[in-house]
């Protein structure tokens, strides 16, 4: 069985002390396939040591993520552009708008949104989205460039059921991640309603543990959890989880 977690921040601080045996442990699991998004230039160096460790199991993001876009954002998209034409990368990611921590910059994030956007079509790469209390200006974004060319993922997808018809008319599968095991989640009442062929998995580790690690550093092993969780929501057998969504992440990240 392969499992594949579409969204880890193996780079964090947060395995500093156990991160080799951390990774191991997932593809031990059966999670052979680890996509790590980026988040500024600061923490380039820190991808390529976890691909260099690991070059049979962990893809690469290019991208700057929105609390992270700041006053230098356009030396900082600079740095994205040049990467994006030196190294290979299976997505330009996390981009989007987070207005949750602060709104100090949200032109200047709806601005570095739209720049990688172009950056994608232009390398011909799929997205993966990061949107946290910004429904209405990550679609008004994504309406607007919406077409065969736009791809990719909603990373950590936490709307409605309207939300997530949204984001797969504009092309994105949902991440689906530690939130769905979560009493108070919500998105496990209407998932079923989407079609599996539009939903990949993610752990977003070391973030949103799922249940029953719910409050501890999470890690890119608990995708067997929430494959747990799914499997229960369509009602199909794990196995069949896995190979599904192991298939859809293939679809958009070509990995």
């Amino acid at each position: 069985m392969i499992l594949t977690d579409t969204h880890t921040h193996l780079n964090s601080e947060a395995f500093a002390e156990d991160r080799n045996l951390m990774i191991q442990r997932a593809i031990d699991k059966g999670v052979s396939r680890l996509f790590v998004p980026s988040v500024d230039s600061e923490t380039t160096k820190d991808l390529f040591e976890v691909q260099q460790a690991f070059p049979n199991n962990v893809f690469l993001m290019m991208g700057l993520h929105p609390t992270h876009v700041k006053e230098n954002y356009l030396a900082e998209l600079a740095h994205v552009e040049e990467q994006l034409e030196k190294h290979q990368f299976c997505a330009v990611g996390e981009i989007g708008m987070d207005l949750y921590w602060d709104k100090t910059y949200i032109n200047e994030q709806k601005n570095a949104f739209e720049k990688q956007i172009a950056l994608a079509k232009k390398h011909q790469l799929p997205i993966n989205i990061h949107c946290r209390d910004a429904f209405n200006e990550t679609f008004e974004i994504l309406e607007k460039h919406r077409g065969e060319d736009l791809h990719g993922i909603f990373h950590c997808f936490t709307g409605t059921y309207e939300q997530a018809l949204q984001a797969i008319n504009c092309g994105m599968k949902l991440g689906i991640g530690g939130v769905s095991t979560f009493k108070n989640g919500k998105i496990d009442q209407f998932l079923n309603k989407i079609d599996i062929a539009h939903i990949v998995l993610e752990t977003d580790a070391p973030y949103l543990a799922p249940t029953p690690f719910r409050g501890k550093r999470n890690e890119s092993s608990y995708i067997y959890n929430i494959a747990e969780k799914i499997a229960d929501i369509y009602q199909l057998p794990v196995e069949k989880i896995a190979a599904l969504t192991t298939q859809n992440s293939k679809e958009v990240y070509g990995m």
